[in-house]
């Protein structure tokens, strides 16, 4: 099997596209990774630093509330509803990047790398999501896995999410002091088991739950205010050192140093290479992924410490991940390859207002499985083919291939046309011949988005 460019724009991007020329090399996509970042310069969504005023404000406002301001409910809900217009913004930038950019590797392996490292906004804005993807995820696709993981595991949103801010070491200066007052607030674990079970090493990984208590530990000192940011506090820390995976970390003063080292060193952990090539594979090539290709992202892991670019090469570069498209787009994918067959542009979508991104993009999203930003719990979400297959989820696909031209912003083109450029040979003579025989511009678009071989990646 050899590089095809309508597998590389499919299952590596968002699919053909009227306006872009798919890849034509497995050299030209991996050059994509090292050029500027055209995308988020076009559609900036900023970091996370930019919303601790917010934070300050929602603060203040919740004091005003218990102090009985008569006003501060309603300065409450006038925020509440300038959030929900820019979180349907956000959704818009995002989708407007896989849209405009040439070859969306860059956006698909963002996509991937969020989920794996899945957040969610709990008590604040949901503008955050994004924003830890561009702080934590984006900067580092190329980049040692240890700097990802270290972006992503000391991030406000990450620990905000596992309630890291509310660790405490037992030991410490601060546990010590609370039990003083009647406190019980302590050690939380959930950071610690995620890094270890869903970041790294893997379910089944080789470590135990005393491994997971004493990360814990280590972790206990980064703490986080939300109008500052993370900091560091030693006297929330656990004073001695910690045992993770065999090796010995901090000393009777923690630092964040220490911290720093452990996840450098679980980062390139055995056992995180072939738990991170198994689960590209599966993303990008199948449900059950070839040994041999799975092995060689492994190997190239081990090799190179964890340097991305080098395993994405080692994926693109392996004649197994360019065998028949075998998985099942996500909503997400469904819905932005839909659009960019379509030819829609970041500048279309972006002119529509909240209730049409509602119709477009949030409710199809939502009754298709997959509400934005809101997967089940830290795992993000399913890889395997039938959890998308639902009678309900196959219903709302057919319903939104039908509708999706009817917006003002789209000029539904010929379907003997779309069927070539949305998917070139991977049509077949059923599909060409009812594109030709369609009754309308309308059902011909209908069909070919809503059929089988649109749905697959």
């Amino acid at each position: 099997m050899n590089f095809t460019p309508e597998i590389a724009a499919i299952r590596f991007g968002y699919g053909l596209s009227p306006h872009h020329a798919p890849p034509e090399s497995v050299a030209a996509m991996v050059a994509t990774l090292a050029a500027p970042d055209a995308m988020a310069q076009a559609w900036p969504i900023g970091s996370i630093d930019e919303l601790y005023p917010e934070f300050q404000y929602l603060s203040d406002l919740k004091k005003a509330e218990r102090n009985g301001d008569p006003d501060a409910k309603q300065k409450y809900r006038d925020w509440r509803a300038k959030d929900r217009a820019r979180h349907a913004e956000m959704l818009r930038s995002t989708v407007a990047r896989a849209l405009d950019a040439p070859d969306p590797l860059r956006e698909r392996l963002t996509r991937f790398w969020a989920d794996h490292f899945t957040v969610r906004g709990k008590g604040v804005s949901r503008l955050s999501v994004q924003r830890f993807v561009q702080d934590a995820i984006r900067p580092n696709l190329s980049a040692p896995f240890a700097e990802m993981l270290k972006a992503a595991v000391t991030h406000p949103l990450m620990m905000l999410y596992l309630d890291q801010d509310k660790s405490i070491g037992p030991g410490s200066a601060v546990a010590a002091r609370n039990a003083e007052k009647g406190r019980r607030r302590g050690l939380n674990e959930n950071l610690a088991r995620e890094v270890l079970e869903l970041h790294t090493l893997g379910v089944g990984g080789a470590y135990t739950q005393q491994d997971v208590r004493q990360l814990a530990e280590l972790l206990a000192g980064m703490t986080l205010d939300l109008r500052k940011g993370v900091r560091f506090e030693p006297k929330r820390g656990e004073p001695g050192a910690e045992d993770v995976l065999g090796e010995s970390y901090g000393g009777q003063k923690p630092r964040l140093s220490d911290i720093h080292a452990a996840l450098d060193d679980i980062a390139t952990h055995p056992d995180t290479a072939a738990h991170i090539a198994r689960k590209l594979a599966v993303h990008f090539v199948s449900d059950t992924p070839p040994p041999a290709l799975v092995e060689a992202l492994r190997a190239r892991f081990a090799e190179t410490g964890g340097d991305l670019g080098a395993v994405t090469a080692a994926m693109l570069e392996h004649p197994e991940a360019w065998g028949p498209l075998a998985k099942t787009k996500q909503p997400f994918d469904f819905l932005t390859s839909g659009y960019r067959a379509l030819g829609v542009s970041g500048a279309q979508l972006a002119r529509l207002n909240l209730s049409r991104t509602r119709k477009a993009l949030l409710r199809p999203m939502t009754l298709m499985g997959q509400p934005w930003e809101t997967p089940n719990g830290p795992d993000g979400w399913p890889e395997d083919t039938a959890h998308w297959l639902t009678p309900q989820g196959l219903a709302v696909r057919i319903n939104w291939a039908m509708t999706a031209g009817r917006s003002k912003e789209i000029e539904l083109p010929d379907p003997r046309e779309l069927v070539r450029t949305a998917l070139g040979s991977q049509a077949g003579p059923r599909l060409e011949f009812a594109a030709q025989a369609a009754e309308s511009r309308a059902e011909g678009v209908a069909l070919i988005l809503a059929s089988p071989a649109f749905q697959r990646r």
